[in-house]
């Protein structure tokens, strides 16, 4: 199966999950695959994409309210496409020393989309970050960036070898 056009959609709170996914999107550029990167909220059409790649911040064990909108509003027309879903959030190096099970309300989405794949990785928490949470973990020097470039790539790249031929695939 050839992927003509992908969409990566997100749901962030302070931008940390929408790096994630201009690399996952680098990636898939990198092995020829027409790659769109949008705010899951700014997303009203998904006819266009053969394939997409839905992303979110996890917040209190679920996903940024955007995403998990996204998912529930265009739920028919996911299902009628591959899938793949990632999570960010751990704020430790536990999303690079293992597999992460996603969270349950992210598994119920996994489970309505038959997602081909979920991945949870590290997330970012950094000053000037929103939210009162938020800034008590940053006070009590909890912070810091915990995502694993080479790993997000390594994803994207699986991702895109389902995407392409073989004989096509660099």
């Amino acid at each position: 199966m050839t992927a003509q056009r992908v969409l990566i959609a997100y749901g962030t709170k302070n931008g940390s999950t929408a790096e994630i996914a201009e690399w996952i999107a680098e990636e898939l550029r990198e092995q020829g695959i027409d790659t769109d990167v949008r705010s899951a909220a700014a997303v009203r059409d998904i006819a266009p994409y053969d394939a997409v790649v839905l992303g979110a911040g996890l917040y209190a064990g679920g996903w940024q309210c955007d995403a998990a909108r996204f998912a529930r509003q265009h739920r028919q027309a996911l299902t009628q496409r591959p899938v793949w879903l990632f999570s960010s959030g751990p704020l430790d190096a536990s999303a690079t020393e293992r597999e992460i099970p996603p969270a349950r309300g992210v598994a119920r989405i996994i489970a309505r989309l038959d997602a081909r794949d979920h991945v949870t990785f590290g997330g970012r928490l950094t000053e000037g970050a929103e939210g009162f949470i938020a800034r008590q973990i940053l006070q009590q020097g909890k912070g810091g960036d915990f995502r694993d470039r080479e790993q997000v790539r390594t994803w994207a790249h699986d991702i895109a070898a389902e995407l392409t031929p073989a004989a096509e695939h660099r």
